[in-house]
């Protein structure tokens, strides 16, 4: 009697452990099937009116509008130097943590095919990250030459540009972020500034 209750307790035990494996088994399976991985999303972003202000401060060799949600810093270091000139500026917009850094050089002091090339190199310095680099002219009615670049992928900044009168004057603009180069998150908030910087150009004036 002993042995034959021994036996079964056995047997109930082997059972369990079987039916509790294949329950665990079922149940695995059954999360595995309704599991769907959420897309990644990222913060919606409340854009502000785009409207204008004039930058037109006394010495500056040059004049633009620029939005009413930034600033105008002047820039006086560069890379822990100071700047070859007092004219070099941050378009600052805290909302999006983003910053135009713009300098300014004197055709003259500086070769102007040096000046070209130099824009060339520091755009090409993200093609290593980048899937596309387009160039387009720059003319405008105010008598305004240069080129505007964008430059695609994950990279620290898609738009640049530089205006030149060929003779005198030559200024550099690049669009940076206080953020992980990302070209999903970061590109409806490129596409928005994108218009301010258009309407940077396209009204921006040299003073003498």
């Amino acid at each position: 009697m002993q042995f034959l209750i021994r036996f079964n307790k056995d047997i109930f035990n082997k059972c369990f452990f079987v039916y509790y494996g294949i329950a665990l088994v079922f149940l695995a399976a059954s999360c595995n099937s309704n599991f769907t991985a959420k897309p990644q999303g990222y913060f919606a972003i409340d854009f502000p009116k785009h409207e204008y202000q004039v930058f037109n401060q006394p010495g500056y060799p040059y004049t633009f509008e620029y939005p009413v949600y930034a600033k105008v810093l002047k820039d006086s270091t560069f890379f822990g130097g100071t700047t070859e000139n007092p004219w070099w500026i941050n378009i600052e917009f805290p909302e999006f943590s983003g910053r135009i850094y713009v300098s300014y050089k004197e055709i003259g002091k500086n070769r102007f095919d040096t000046l070209i090339k130099h824009a060339y190199i520091l755009t090409g310095k993200h093609s290593s990250k980048a899937y596309s680099i387009d160039d387009s002219l720059i003319n405008t009615a105010n008598n305004i030459h240069g080129m505007f670049f964008s430059v695609g992928g994950d990279v620290a900044t898609s738009n640049q540009f530089y205006l030149t009168d060929s003779t005198k004057h030559f200024l550099r603009g690049a669009l940076y972020f206080d953020a992980t180069p990302n070209a999903d998150s970061l590109g409806i908030v490129n596409q928005f500034l994108l218009q301010d910087m258009k309407h940077l150009i396209n009204t921006f004036k040299w003073r003498n």
